[in-house]
């Protein structure tokens, strides 16, 4: 279920919002923890499970705005593989959700050439992570949307709009605030994977499993996950080497 809403913030309020995230943490997660595993969960099943109406919206609209629950229309979902995290690595993990919470996506013809543009005409420089950056250091999975941090997002998305790209859900070029610590950028690049859950996980494991040294956490991971990409990855390595 994608979020609709397109928000865009300014640096300032970006940074508020982590700062508020980090005091709420303690307190929102075990909610959202206390649900047991579902694509999908109502408004009626997180009321019978918390004291009031008021505190089942309070929490959904928290977790909302960190990126840990999209919420529309009495139903919500929740980013598990986030949630279930470690307490240092879960805090760790504030700055890629709330940047991920906050990208924009862009399209114009809605496959690889469009990736293909944005690589080579963006003026400005930006730093690749998720799919394309976990490709290129784990040669893992077929990446499939560009991701990448820009200086200005007004300027990047200005650039990209005068190309006739349209702004929305569906394209593959995803505009990213610079939110956080990118001194160790193997690290982010794992991070920003944990935080944006999904497909995503398997490359954050395929990273730990690779490049652990570089890590200064490590998540936690279903275990049939870590088997899976244990299996898959000699293999996928070996088609690319």
């Amino acid at each position: 279920m994608q979020n609709q809403e397109i928000r865009v913030l300014d640096d300032g309020q970006l940074h508020k919002i982590v700062e508020s995230i980090y005091n709420q943490i303690d307190s929102i997660i075990p909610f959202a923890q206390g649900f047991s595993a579902k694509p999908l969960y109502s408004i009626k099943n997180a009321k019978s499970e918390t004291a009031s109406t008021r505190t089942v919206y309070r929490r959904l609209h928290d977790l909302n705005s960190v990126g840990l629950a999209n919420f529309r229309r009495g139903v919500f979902e929740i980013k598990r593989g986030a949630i279930l995290q470690p307490a240092p690595v879960l805090k760790k993990l504030i700055p890629s959700l709330i940047a991920l919470k906050n990208g924009r996506r862009f399209g114009r013809y809605y496959n690889e050439l469009d990736i293909n543009f944005a690589k080579k005409q963006l003026p400005e420089k930006f730093l690749t992570t998720l799919d394309y950056a976990a490709w290129e250091l784990t040669k893992f999975q077929t990446p499939s949307d560009f991701f990448i941090y820009v200086n200005d997002m007004d300027k990047a998305s200005e650039f990209l709009k005068n190309n006739k790209f349209s702004e929305g859900n569906s394209g593959h070029v995803v505009l990213l605030p610079k939110i956080g610590n990118f001194i160790n950028e193997v690290e982010r690049v794992y991070l920003d994977c944990i935080a944006n859950d999904g497909r995503s996980l398997l490359d954050a494991i395929a990273l730990e499993l690779l490049y652990g040294d570089y890590l200064s956490v490590k998540g936690q991971f279903p275990i049939e996950y870590v088997k899976k990409v244990q299996e898959d990855m000699p293999k996928a390595r070996l088609v690319h080497e």
